[in-house]
């Protein structure tokens, strides 16, 4: 009876943290992004504390359009390099079927931003909603502050995220797990998960204000904690892991 001799699995090759772009726009547009972002949010504060199921969505349009071209500016799409390859024709020869530089951007960037923003919607808002539920989001009550508040959360982080990252199974278990090294996305999603969860400390606090209530607080938190771990993600933290230093 013949022995079959199976190979000894291959280890995985750690991820590496993902460099923006080596451009001047990028490496500009990088440091403007969350000024943006938190400029609309303050713009829209007052009405959100108003009314916030129909400001919450009105900015939501503002803030998906905002993730979309920071991703497709200032990010690498899944399986690209920050350093676009030099072209490696022969001198003298030329570029035969070449797709215009207009139609590899649109290609090679904004539809890969449209498709993770495709995804933040498809799959990110109902997984964190019902992460939010499991933390103590009202369940009878409240159902279109909860989706909202899950599709902010999950535009600030998801999109970023999916348009490096792809799909891969692998990639998302080390997310989760909190094995993917650091950088200015990873930073992304862990500022704004912590941001959300202090966000929730004023809300049982007995100060009788508007702010306080579900779930404008948890918001705000996302927000600023965005901007914080994208900042500290892409600099004082790039490469370290969350369990491991």
């Amino acid at each position: 009876m013949a022995t079959v001799v199976q190979e000894p699995a291959r280890p995985r090759v750690p991820s590496a943290p993902i460099d923006i772009l080596n451009t001047d726009l990028a490496k500009l547009y990088t440091h403007i992004h969350p000024v943006l972002l938190l400029s609309v949010y303050a713009f829209k504060f007052n009405s959100i504390v108003e009314n916030p199921v129909t400001a919450l969505s009105e900015t939501l349009v503002a803030v998906g359009i905002l993730q979309v071209v920071f991703s497709a500016i200032c990010l690498p799409p899944t399986g690209g390099s920050a350093t676009p390859l030099g072209d490696k024709r022969k001198p003298g020869e030329k570029k035969k079927g070449a797709p215009s530089p207009v139609a590899s951007a649109v290609n090679g960037t904004v539809i890969p931003a449209f498709l993770a923003l495709v995804l933040a919607i498809i799959a990110g808002i109902p997984i964190l909603g019902v992460l939010l539920v499991l933390f103590g989001a009202p369940i009878s009550t409240h159902w279109e502050h909860t989706a909202l508040c899950a599709a902010h959360i999950s535009f600030l982080t998801a999109i970023p995220l999916t348009y490096v990252h792809g799909v891969d199974g692998s990639t998302w278990r080390e997310i989760v797990s909190l094995e993917l090294p650091i950088d200015e996305v990873y930073g992304c999603l862990i500022g704004t998960m912590l941001g959300a969860w202090l966000g929730a400390v004023p809300i049982p606090l007995d100060w009788d204000r508007e702010w306080q209530k579900w779930p404008i607080t948890i918001v705000t938190g996302a927000y600023i904690g965005f901007a914080v771990g994208k900042s500290v993600g892409g600099t004082l933290l790039k490469g370290k892991t969350v369990l491991f230093g």
